[in-house]
């Protein structure tokens, strides 16, 4: 297996698996997690909104500046992602992320395809139809955050019948960025159907030397092997298979390095990462926020797993510190562990 190491500027990242940015669960809690897990090359925050960011950036309370909690003492290498259409907005958030937060990564977001980005504030995906200005946009960020490295995530157009990844791509390289990723669905598709790994490829094309980093629907280590053997990409993001099983990263990083793949964690290793999880969300939020936080969470782990079904509809109505370790505990532990088993490796890094 030929697999290289990812290169994004000066950065040598490995494996080349990407977490990818997930509003509402990107958090510093989750990242943290993901880094004791292992097996991640580079760990994205939440999409930032430059504008309020650089208009807000001394409310401590507020959203923008929350996503950011834990960044400035956070492990590296780190990739922030901010999201906007004004220039001047993000060139002044890049340059605060590069010096007074020194992050290793400026992610920019012209892939995002939610309504009140792309249609209320003519930002994320809806910049793909102008690629001269989403150009110029790149420019004035790799400006201000130089010599910190700057990626694009893109997705392939807005609808089917205007593919535009190339003709992007092509622009996001001239304006200086060190990478570029591409999620193989259209706006209009948001998740729906299946990823055009195809079409990400045919990207590289338009490529002289930045690295191209392919992104969608990869659930599973042979789905991960595929991608990165199969077709022209350097890398590799994961978003919500990553989240649902965050120990996948593992498993992807022990079979490009030839090593035996562990096995899907058991209930006992679950709970264990749960708890884990809430610990470090109540460190951030408080208590009662972090046990609305963890209902989320809870669900997407308790799938595949008997009971699930009835487990999600109690965990979903938890208020409390007690209701919800009472729950966890005693669903957690009741299967018959008769599958392969992984450590969580909690606490010991990348």
């Amino acid at each position: 297996m030929n697999v290289q190491e990812l290169k994004i500027g000066p950065m040598r990242i490995w494996p080349p698996v990407l977490s990818a940015p997930m509003a509402g669960f990107s958090n510093y809690a989750w990242r943290t997690l993901l880094r004791e897990l292992g097996g991640v090359g580079l760990v994205t925050t939440e999409m930032v909104s430059a504008r309020a960011f650089v208009y807000k950036a001394h409310d401590e309370d507020g959203e923008e500046l929350g996503r950011l909690w834990g960044v400035e003492n956070e492990a590296r290498p780190l990739s922030v992602q901010i999201w906007d259409n004004d220039p001047d907005a993000l060139a002044a958030t890049a340059l605060r992320l590069a010096r007074a937060y020194h992050v290793s990564v400026v992610d920019m977001n012209f892939g995002c395809p939610a309504p009140k980005i792309v249609k209320r504030s003519a930002s994320g995906s809806w910049l793909l139809r102008d690629p001269d200005r989403l150009g110029q946009l790149v420019a004035s960020v790799v400006s201000a955050a130089a010599p910190v490295p700057v990626t694009v995530k893109i997705r392939l157009g807005l609808t089917l019948d205007r593919i535009v990844a190339g003709e992007v791509a092509e622009a996001v390289e001239e304006a200086g960025a060190s990478a570029i990723t591409v999620h193989g669905r259209t706006t209009s598709q948001m998740y729906s159907g299946r990823a055009n790994w195809d079409a990400i490829g045919h990207v590289k094309d338009h490529l002289k030397s930045i690295p191209l980093i392919g992104n969608g629907d990869i659930r599973t280590v042979s789905e991960a092997i595929d991608r990165l053997t199969n077709y022209p990409v350097d890398g590799i993001m994961i978003g919500r298979a990553g989240f649902d099983r965050p120990w996948l990263f593992r498993q992807i990083k022990e079979a490009l390095e030839g090593r035996e793949v562990s096995g899907e964690p058991g209930s006992e290793e679950v709970r264990a990462i749960l708890l884990r999880l809430y610990e470090l969300s109540r460190m951030r939020y408080g208590e009662a926020s972090a046990v609305l936080l963890m209902r989320r969470y809870a669900c997407h782990y308790s799938k595949g797993r008997r009971g699930g079904s009835a487990f999600r509809d109690q965990i979903s109505r938890v208020g409390t510190e007690p209701e919800l370790l009472r729950l966890l505990n005693s669903f957690f532990v009741k299967e018959t562990e008769t599958e392969p088993s992984i450590k969580s490796g909690l606490k010991e890094g990348v």
